[in-house]
């Protein structure tokens, strides 16, 4: 049972290279000059709040199949505008399903990743660098005000917390890493506490990785989608606030995304999915959750 499951996880797996020439100092955090294929943003408006995909059909623009995410069950030729979520580079299959979320409970907090529950329900864990907006994403994903804690000082979350979504599946809220602001006697070591849950769980079919798309791309989280990508942990990128409006001297939320896109693509082979969102507004909730739903779907087979 332990093969099956680990197979099928890995079937969802993306394909992931460490080329000698990339460096992740803060000084190598630019984007490269040379031409590449236009992004996903020429196919679909990306800061689109409806729920639906528009039923006008698109030609798709250069290196199409290289980058959507294409999900089991669907080919790249089936592929059009009415199939991609907006705001995002995710193709629905037919294993979209039910994403409503009718019942939610918090079931236990872990201290150590061999303390989580051991039922086998398939789980989504939510990660992300603190002050990313983890807390609100899951609030808003589950409606449910303070189900996670919410709080203005980063790096609260300091256990693997387990929510029972629809009786059937977990969603897992995990420590933050970076900035977190907790006294040093409670700070979480991550490497060796969420990296242990990560590396242990053959229930996990994939990673919520949360991106500030406020700010420019930051080094900690390269490097952890990185690291998740030599584990072969299946990852979705999220990338949170992106309601907020371009600061002064700085870039728009679109602007961020693409940057981080272009220092991803030089690690993945095929770019891992991603979304955009906002808790404030509600964009790309109903997205995410119908995401979720087809890669459970998927792994539940």
């Amino acid at each position: 049972m332990t093969a099956l499951v680990r197979r099928a996880v890995m079937k969802l797996s993306l394909q992931f290279q460490t080329p000698s020439s990339l460096s992740l100092s803060p000084s190598s955090l630019s984007i490269s000059k040379t031409p590449t294929p236009p992004s996903l943003f020429s196919f679909r408006h990306p800061l689109s709040h409806s729920t639906h995909a528009s039923k006008t059909t698109t030609s798709p623009p250069p290196s199409f199949e290289f980058q959507l995410f294409i999900p089991p069950g669907i080919e790249p030729d089936e592929v059009n505008d009415s199939t991609v979520l907006p705001g995002s580079n995710i193709a629905v299959g037919p294993y979209a399903g039910d994403s409503h979320i009718k019942d939610v409970q918090f079931v236990k907090s872990s201290a150590r990743a061999r303390d989580c529950p051991k039922d086998n329900r398939p789980e989504f864990a939510v990660l992300g660098r603190s002050n990313v907006g983890k807390s609100s994403l899951i609030n808003s994903l589950v409606r449910k005000k303070e189900i996670a804690l919410t709080s203005k000082k980063p790096g609260k979350t300091q256990l693997i917390n387990h929510f029972l979504v629809n009786k059937s599946w977990y969603l897992v809220d995990l420590p933050g890493y970076g900035f977190a602001k907790a006294p040093e006697a409670a700070k979480t070591d991550w490497s060796s506490f969420t990296k242990g849950y990560f590396l242990n769980k053959s229930t996990l079919v994939a990673v919520l990785l949360l991106i500030d798309a406020s700010v420019p791309p930051q080094k900690i989280d390269l490097d952890c989608a990185n690291w998740l990508g030599r584990n072969n942990i299946p990852i979705t990128f999220v990338f949170t606030k992106c309601d907020k409006m371009k600061v002064a001297k700085g870039k728009r939320p679109d602007e961020n995304i693409r940057d981080f896109q272009e220092l991803i693509r030089q690690n993945y082979k095929q770019h891992p999915p991603w979304i955009m969102t906002s808790s404030a507004t509600g964009m790309g909730r109903d997205e995410l959750l119908l995401h979720m739903s087809q890669l459970r779907n998927y792994w539940d087979q």
